[in-house]
């Protein structure tokens, strides 16, 4: 058995205040980052319905939404009007080149995955190649790849726990704890560490 390595080709890690000027974002904001193709099975309804509970004034979060649409896009902004998030909800409905992948992972505070069915995921292993925290959902392989209360959060795949979780990261101000947790646990995912294990075989 060997994990597959990290994604380490869109880039190098910088800070938050040169990625944001990147995508014309004010670094004084905390950012959430959905990151893919957009399809029912990523549960972006989930995460849409947790930011509803709770204080994105008071946390001066957003939400990016970064990806097409492979989903009927109408349910989510009827959701997103529903919930009174037009103000709180970026939205890049469009397909993020190689070269840009980097500016929306270094501008995150923490990658969401609230998959409601999931094997394994790139996002996840593009989000430790950045050193971010993140949270998903107790789905697939995801739990295996992030310690919980460690590296991010594995909770259930419903709203309020998605709620629960980010308001703690937030609240309790656990970034920077949880970016040297990631550092550490990305070593076992490096490519030399799968070729070793290839030559050991």
């Amino acid at each position: 058995y060997s994990p597959h390595p990290l994604y380490d080709h869109y880039g190098k890690i910088e800070s938050k205040e040169e990625a944001c000027k990147k995508l014309n974002l004010s670094p004084l904001l905390n950012y959430l980052l959905f990151f893919g193709i957009v399809r029912d099975y990523k549960g972006l309804d989930l995460l849409l319905e947790a930011l509803s509970f709770l204080d994105l004034e008071k946390l001066k979060l957003r939400l990016i939404v970064a990806g097409e649409f492979y989903s009927d896009p109408k349910p989510y902004l009827e959701q997103i009007a529903e919930h009174s998030l037009e103000n709180f909800v970026i939205l890049k409905q469009s397909f993020i080149p190689d070269n840009e992948v980097a500016w929306y992972f270094n501008t995150a505070d923490l990658v969401v995955q609230p998959y409601k069915t999931a094997t394994q995921s790139g996002v996840a292993q593009i989000g430790l190649h950045f050193n971010k925290s993140m949270m998903v959902t107790n789905v697939g392989g995801l739990g295996e790849i992030i310690p919980h209360n460690k590296a991010g959060y594995v909770v259930d795949k419903n709203p309020k726990e998605i709620a629960n979780a980010i308001e703690d990261f937030f609240v309790k101000n656990k970034k920077l704890a949880f970016e040297n947790q990631a550092a550490e646990i990305k070593k076992q995912f490096s490519w030399s560490k799968l070729t070793q294990n290839l030559l050991d075989l």
